[in-house]
């Protein structure tokens, strides 16, 4: 099977591009570098041996998607292309929503009029917006609290008519949780831009020496040491989620992909020190608006539909974050 994945460059999609090519598939992959690099499409060439072709552009052109789907037999697609800044999105919501939304509009335009109707979507447990479920299922109230979580909500509304409207498409939409974490061969990794957003390449700044500390923003939550909880997943047990998705795609599924525990602000960094050695500096910093106290996932759907189930474990999510960041920060 060859397989079209959008955004393919990026954190997530490179690290399934790798888990495509290592499974057999064949892979062909658009990105247009605004949150990546073209050297990563060498990186998973020098990991798996096999270096995909690469077309440098944006899914919103569809005279490109044309010329993909002209020149390669594709017979699914995996959907990561989407800017993914919750601030930035709130900031600019029109640039959101016509990335994200007319972006996934115009690859499945493009889908149609070739007749490859298997898609799987990188959606996001931001859909549930603040939800008292714990753990939080798929069948948790919907309800973004960001414009990027709507843009999300959106997509997955259009695979879903999609479905309904024509049955002989077959959609899988994977709501994340927070993956972290880098391939063992430090080649590919998360490589955030501007001040990291998220908990773990913060860490790695500081480790490097980028920044001076890390803000631990909330120690008063009703958690055991005060910090706030979240589902790490390590982004290879992630990436191995949607080969689970890609063999199991019939009609439409809906799956959450994370490690069903959480993990608090103060246990990832005491894992961190404990794999790495090195000690991170932190300062105590005050709640940020709309954090909830603790947030992971129930991937027991997954677990029993897909076969699916994480295997790395906490040291070797902060090793490999820590293996890539180092190699990359040098």
């Amino acid at each position: 099977m060859k397989i079209l994945v959008t955004g393919g460059t990026g954190y997530i999609g490179s690290h399934t591009s790798v888990e495509l090519l290592n499974s057999g598939y064949e892979v062909v992959i658009i990105d247009n570098l605004s949150n990546s690099d073209a050297s990563v499409s060498d990186r998973i060439g020098r990991i798996t041996g096999k270096t995909p072709p690469l077309y440098i552009g944006d899914v919103l052109d569809e005279a490109l998607l044309d010329q993909i789907f002209s020149e390669h037999k594709i017979d699914a697609a995996i959907h990561f292309a989407a800017l993914k800044s919750v601030p930035v999105s709130m900031a600019d919501p029109l640039l959101y929503y016509h990335n994200n939304v007319t972006g996934t509009l115009s690859l499945c335009r493009a889908m149609k009029k070739h007749g490859v109707k298997n898609i799987v979507f990188s959606s996001s447990a931001t859909v549930y917006g603040i939800s008292d479920d714990r753990p939080i299922g798929e069948d948790a109230p919907l309800s973004p609290k960001n414009v990027y979580g709507n843009t999300k909500l959106m997509m997955e509304t259009v695979f879903s008519d999609l479905y309904h409207s024509d049955p002989e498409w077959n959609v899988t939409l994977l709501r994340y949780f927070n993956p972290i974490g880098a391939h063992e061969s430090g080649l590919i990794g998360e490589v955030p831009e501007g001040i990291p957003g998220n908990l773990m390449p913060y860490i790695t700044q500081v480790a490097a020496g980028l920044r001076p500390h890390l803000n631990i923003t909330g120690t008063d939550y009703d958690t055991p040491d005060g910090t706030g909880v979240r589902d790490y997943i390590h982004v290879v047990d992630l990436a191995r989620g949607h080969i689970k998705a890609l063999q199991n795609l019939s009609g439409l599924g809906i799956y959450n992909l994370g490690t069903g525990r959480g993990y608090s602000v103060r246990e990832i960094v005491n894992a961190f020190e404990e794999a790495t050695g090195i000690k991170i500096a932190c300062e105590e910093a005050p709640r940020r608006p709309g954090d909830l106290a603790c947030y992971f996932a129930d991937a027991s759907k997954a677990n029993a539909m897909l076969g699916w189930r994480t295997e790395k474990t906490l040291h070797e999510m902060c090793a490999d974050s820590w293996r890539f960041a180092k190699g990359y920060y040098k």
